[in-house]
């Protein structure tokens, strides 16, 4: 489990089918075999690791649900280790299990901030509301706008600097995970109105 605040940015030093190694260095202070790297906001395990970089196994699953297959030697990453438990939650809750991928449709300037608008499929836009939470590259932003195929995010200027946000452009392909407790809303709410059949309201008077 994650909290959707990055730690570091590291960099790709190479990535093959089955595996990617980067550049980095907090994530590494009392890092050990197995443990969690949100890259990107993907939750992966680290396979091997010496004084600045590690790597990490990449499962076809992975590469289908991401953009981590899209990078290549130099791209910046956004890295997190593992929360623990009973520190500090400073975003939201993020599984580091990616829904999908989105775009970037545009960045604008506003004030201190910078505007971010992003399309994704229906599959992800369906559990988004206004003021809810969303992990775009693993990094815990709000929702402040939403559209029927798109949202956008308002990014502050420290957040934009500590994350691989500052280096991508419109067009970019961009990793999603959205709230878990909107996936449970969800799928309680359809269990309950998949109970209300004709029998049942018949059964009970309606």
């Amino acid at each position: 489990m994650f909290t959707g605040i990055v730690a570091e940015i590291g960099h790709v030093i190479a990535i093959q089918p089955d595996k990617l190694t980067v550049e980095a260095d907090q994530i590494l202070k009392g890092l050990e075999l197995g443990a969690s790297i949100a890259v990107n906001g993907a939750c992966l395990t680290a396979t091997s690791f010496t004084t600045d970089l590690f790597s990490v196994g990449l499962s076809p699953e992975t590469l289908r649900r991401t953009n981590l297959g899209a990078l290549k030697t130099g791209d910046p990453v956004n890295l997190e280790r593992a929360m623990k438990l009973g520190g500090e939650l400073g975003g939201h809750l993020v599984q580091g299990h990616i829904d999908g991928t989105g775009k970037i449709v545009g960045i604008a300037p506003e004030g201190s901030s910078t505007i971010f608008r992003f399309e994704a499929p229906d599959e992800i836009m369906q559990y988004l509301v206004e003021k809810g939470f969303i992990a775009v590259e693993g990094i815990s932003l709000t929702v402040s706008t939403l559209g029927s195929r798109d949202f956008q995010v308002a990014v502050i200027n420290f957040t934009l600097t500590h994350t691989n946000l500052q280096f991508h452009k419109v067009g970019d392909m961009i990793n999603l995970e959205v709230d878990i407790m909107a996936k449970y809303a969800q799928r309680f709410s359809q269990f309950q109105r998949s109970r209300v059949t004709a029998d049942y309201l018949r059964e009970n008077g309606f």
